[in-house]
């Protein structure tokens, strides 16, 4: 599993996870110009929860980089809790989705879309 990383960021991507943010982009109709928002919110049930979006609006306290021709934006607060993080994609027997490796997470659902610090 290749990893694309940015040298100059806390977060990294996956190829697969790179690709499937592409496929998602095409099969929506998602212009190229936007990024892939990476963010945190209170909740789920260990404390924090991973969100994913695509969006064009760049916010005061944004931090950007470009991994692999993605264009990743991460919130002020949300890049304190995923220094480290990488992002990647499985489509494996327990189901399809994005799966977040955070190395801040002390403890995670079995799900793995909520974790705490």
């Amino acid at each position: 599993m290749e990893k694309v990383i940015d040298s100059n960021s806390s977060i990294s991507i996956t190829e697969n996870a790179a690709k499937q943010v592409f496929q998602i982009m095409e099969e929506n109709k998602i212009p190229k110009e936007h990024s892939l928002r990476v963010s945190v919110k209170g909740g789920g049930c260990s404390g924090f929860t991973y969100q994913l979006g695509f969006d064009n609006d760049q916010k005061e306290g944004d931090t950007t980089v470009e991994l692999d021709k993605i264009k990743v934006v991460v919130d002020g607060k949300s890049l304190f809790y995923l220094m480290g993080t990488e992002l990647d994609y499985s489509s494996g027997l327990n189901g399809k989705g994005f799966i977040f490796s955070n190395p801040n997470a002390t403890k995670s659902c079995g799900c793995g879309d909520s974790f705490g610090v």
